[in-house]
């Protein structure tokens, strides 16, 4: 059975999504939307559970064996990441209802949900796949949804953030192919394992190198990592509340996750890190994405500008991990990926909040200035302290899941003795401080504006799963043992242990 849940857990938003198109009226295909998101949280869980018991389970199309056929496999690394995926997918939707009512005209509502349904189909079948091209297949159907989704912000400005995102996203995709291009020529297989054990008996060529490089800058790309984030900040500040949620705390984790699997999995972390000296290049741009995202968001008038750079330095504490080449760092970058995708959606659906109770309320449409919210902490309580809880996560505070996943990674750099690393990876960490605290102390220690005097707290639709993701933070915090033993145990995968 467990084998049917691995190909169920892609098929479900499948099927949705052209079901939303189907039915049309709005609240039937919420209710479409969030059954199978609850569907995906339950396979993804048994999953996770049957891994971690039995180990990877593989399904194979058709009874084609690989690496003649496609083959599905759930490790311990692809099921840490699905629970992630669905369990983020499932408070999003949660979310989804209210605002998507607001910001989105009645009569797209159908074609939003069939888009953000196909999107996720993209990421779990990334994530599923043992098949390069497949992945490549999933990469492209979640990124042609992500540009529909961004377009339908209610500015105009949306419709050019999508563009741009189109424009890079399409750079870094056949950058993506040119290199599986290479590696199948070189190999004649498509499938991982297969690709890993052949490519381990060939000697190194020009042509393994430029598929390295190819498939590295390609996933760079869709990963936003620095400086390569270009198109991230207006792709994410223009979207709808409820696209910005979902991709800040989805999207750049997928891509990483292709990056680790091509790295460690398919190529040797010994020819990745070794011949390829890739980490002389990762470790200088995961450390000025930390510092210079940290600075960049404090000098941000604009709430939701802040915090996207504060997306864009999370994912430097994610390089920087795997660029220590120890267990230790390897699952300090596993714990952030979980935790930081439970952080980053609770303070997008608190600024979500936000902005429906302002946009109803006051004529400020545009944008979320932070000083236009004085005294916000007064009118709305509740969401604040929701934006509060996820805010000492993203610092790393004690008792919150952000602070499990910094002290693991202070704790491998320590390891490994990298002792100039230690104070620029301190110093970011205080810079998160910083400009949460400037959003702190505008909501709870400034007048009330007059602008926002008429706001009242947001509806309990959309506090709701704000609050369930806020409490996400301070258990995996409190509780670390479940993520902790997976990730070490995906950690030992990576490395060339069993799963």
């Amino acid at each position: 059975m467990s084998e049917q849940l691995v190909v169920l857990l892609v098929i479900v938003p499948l099927i949705t999504a052209p079901l939303c198109l189907i039915l049309r009226k709005p609240n039937w295909v919420w209710g479409m939307s969030a059954v199978a998101c609850l569907l995906v949280l339950i396979i993804s869980s048994v999953l996770w559970h049957q891994c971690d018991k039995y180990g990877p389970i593989s399904y194979a199309f058709g009874g084609w064996e690989p690496p003649w056929g496609i083959e599905y496999r759930i490790d311990s690394l692809s099921s840490f990441l699905l629970v992630a995926i669905s369990l983020v997918s499932f408070g999003v939707i949660s979310f989804a209802r209210k605002s998507v009512e607001h910001e989105i005209t009645p009569h797209k509502v159908p074609q939003f949900y069939a888009a953000l349904l196909l999107t996720l189909t993209g990421f779990l079948g990334i994530v599923s796949t043992a098949d390069i091209f497949n992945l490549f297949v999933f990469f492209e159907i979640s990124a042609l949804s992500s540009y529909a989704l961004i377009s339908t912000g209610p500015r105009r400005s949306a419709l050019i953030a999508a563009y741009r995102y189109f424009i890079m996203g399409s750079i870094g995709a056949t950058f993506l192919l040119a290199g599986i291009g290479f590696l199948y020529l070189q190999t004649g297989t498509l499938n991982m394992p297969d690709l890993s054990s052949r490519l381990a008996t060939l000697e190194v060529s020009a042509a393994t190198k430029m598929a390295f490089v190819f498939i590295v800058v390609g996933i760079g790309l869709k990963m936003a990592l620095f400086p390569m984030h270009v198109w991230l900040p207006n792709a994410y500040r223009f979207a709808p509340s409820t696209v910005t949620i979902f991709l800040a705390a989805i999207s750049s984790k997928v891509a990483f996750y292709v990056l680790i699997r091509f790295c460690f999995d398919i190529f040797s972390f010994e020819f990745s890190f070794g011949s390829m000296a890739l980490g002389y290049i990762l470790i200088p741009l995961s450390l000025l994405a930390m510092v210079l995202g940290s600075i960049t968001a404090i000098f941000q008038t604009d709430i939701k500008f802040m915090m996207v750079y504060s997306s864009v330095a999370s994912i430097g504490y994610l390089v920087l991990g795997v660029c220590l080449l120890s267990q230790l760092g390897i699952q300090a970058s596993l714990i952030h990926l979980f935790n930081h995708a439970l952080t980053a959606a609770a303070l997008f659906m608190a600024l979500g909040c936000i902005s429906y109770q302002i946009s109803n309320h006051t004529p400020l449409k545009d944008s979320l200035k932070l000083s236009d919210l004085g005294g916000l902490g007064q009118r709305m309580p509740y969401t604040m302290a929701g934006f509060l809880v996820a805010g000492l996560s993203l610092v790393g505070a004690p008792l919150t899941a952000g602070f499990i996943s910094k002290w693991y990674l202070i704790l491998a750099v320590l390891e490994a003795e990298w002792w100039s690393v230690l104070p620029v990876l301190v110093i970011a960490m205080l810079l998160a401080l910083v400009y949460v605290w400037k959003v702190v102390e505008v909501a709870y220690f400034q007048p009330i504006n007059e602008k926002i005097s008429d706001v009242q707290e947001a509806p309990l639709p959309l506090l709701l799963p704000l609050w369930v993701l806020a409490a996400g933070c301070i258990y995996f915090g409190v509780h670390s043992t479940l993520v902790t033993h997976t990730s070490s145990q995906a950690a030992k995968l990576l490395l060339g242990g069993s799963s």
